[in-house]
């Protein structure tokens, strides 16, 4: 990595790996802040994490209350403009699939802190009192040997009649699933061996404060060396930037989206994780509230194939953006 910052990251999460001290890692979408930090360090700085029944919270709870929601997404015809921008470098072959997100302008009568305490979701991540994360995706985990990730893609409101056979009949979603994987089995190829997919296309419910949605994922695994944990940073660097918030082939796609969307993603769709001193699990940073002076942007998108309709993307846009409170 040019990043001299990044390259001091990588070199501490292969430090602390090799003494099996656990650590924190918060890693940002272009890699350019990424935090290592001891574990016992992380709340000193006003940074607590949840992975499943794993974290820093201690006595930090709030109570649950009644709240309001209002999203405000960018109007259909500035999406469109960057829309079919993408779809023009998806025609000329530069892309196979280019994930498109946009911030909204959201308000709510909750804190930062309580969406993080409140939100029903396996990985969560509050940055100080800049940003929270409730994802569903777990990136990459790597326990005994092995590394496996698990790439989502595919969202439909569960209220749909026969939502579950649309979404995974859906050729579109399909193809789309196919590239990720192919992708991220050969990422996991770079740092491992014996390359698996374990299963293909199964899905998952997420309950929003409005409705529940359906998500595809996969499973892909792989083998390690036996000093993996002397090379946690070498082997970040290597599949970093997250396949499926980029798109395929990832560099020439990070070059579109570059080109493409409105805003600068941060920490948005980055990955954050944790490693307890012998097994390490890290999640993408989806499902994204930033605060901004006193107003706060939910960061949400989508992926665009050639068969993309800009209307279906559009509201995807704008159904991932809830809290999974209820």
């Amino acid at each position: 990595m040019e990043n001299p910052d990044y390259e001091d990251y990588r070199l501490k999460m292969n430090k602390l790996g090799a003494a099996r001290d656990p650590f924190i890692f918060i890693i940002d979408f272009e890699m350019k802040m990424p935090v290592v930090l001891r574990l016992e360090e992380a709340a000193e700085k006003g940074i607590y994490f949840t992975f499943d029944n794993l974290n820093n919270i201690n006595n930090h709870s709030v109570t649950k209350k009644e709240f309001t929601f209002n999203k405000f997404p960018v109007s259909f015809k500035v999406y469109k403009k960057s829309f079919y921008k993408v779809l023009e470098q998806i025609r000329k072959g530069n892309s196979f699939l280019t994930n498109l997100t946009f911030p909204t302008s959201i308000t709510t009568t909750l804190s930062l802190n309580e969406i993080f305490i409140l939100s029903k979701a396996p990985y969560k991540l509050l940055f100080k009192d800049l940003f929270v994360v409730f994802s569903p995706e777990l990136f990459v985990e790597i326990r005994n040997g092995k590394i496996s990730s698990y790439p989502m893609k595919g969202t439909i409101d569960a209220s749909i009649p026969e939502a579950e056979s649309k979404i995974l009949n859906d050729l579109k979603e399909t193809a789309e699933h196919h590239t990720i994987v192919d992708m991220i089995r050969s990422d996991i190829s770079s740092v491992s061996t014996n390359v698996k997919v374990e299963k293909f296309r199964f899905l998952n419910s997420v309950k929003t404060h409005s409705k529940t949605l359906l998500q595809v994922s996969s499973e892909i695994t792989g083998e390690l060396p036996e000093n993996y944990l002397d090379h946690l940073g070498d082997i970040f660097s290597k599949l970093l930037p997250a396949g499926s918030i980029c798109g395929a082939p990832k560099k020439k796609t990070l070059e579109i989206i570059h080109d493409s969307e409105t805003y600068e993603r941060g920490y948005y769709t980055g990955v954050f994780g944790f490693f307890d001193g012998e097994e390490l699990r890290s999640a993408v940073m989806i499902r994204f509230i930033e605060k901004i002076g006193s107003e706060f942007l939910f960061k949400s998108g989508g992926g665009i194939t050639s068969s993309s309709d800009p209307e279906k993307e559009y509201q995807e846009l704008i159904d991932k953006v809830y809290v999974p409170i209820h």
